[in-house]
């Protein structure tokens, strides 16, 4: 059977995008979800005054305050949360050498 074979006809909803200034970084943790599961990190993130958390194994994350990022993330109840390995620095083109 081919790959990527999807049951109905439903459209994929598409990934939402931000990008913008961190203002604010905190962390959480380490938390032990389970046995043999590595710890885990949350960080809250306040990006142009939106809030969102972030979850990884990592204890440090490869972005600072005041510097321009970019993620994926999606819309829950509980919040805004971004995707694993979507976060880092946003490249301006007219700065790269």
């Amino acid at each position: 059977m081919a790959g990527g074979f999807r049951r109905g006809n439903r459209q994929r909803t598409p990934k939402l995008q931000a990008r913008g200034e961190l203002q604010s970084l905190e962390r959480e943790g380490p938390f032990k979800e389970w046995l043999g599961m590595p710890d885990l990190f949350r960080y809250f993130l306040v990006v142009d005054g939106e809030k969102y958390s972030y979850q990884t194994e990592d204890s440090e994350v490869p972005v600072s305050v005041g510097d321009q990022v970019v993620f994926r993330y999606k819309e829950t109840k509980a919040g805004n949360w971004i995707d694993r390995n979507s976060l880092g620095k946003a490249i301006d083109p007219s700065e790269y050498q």
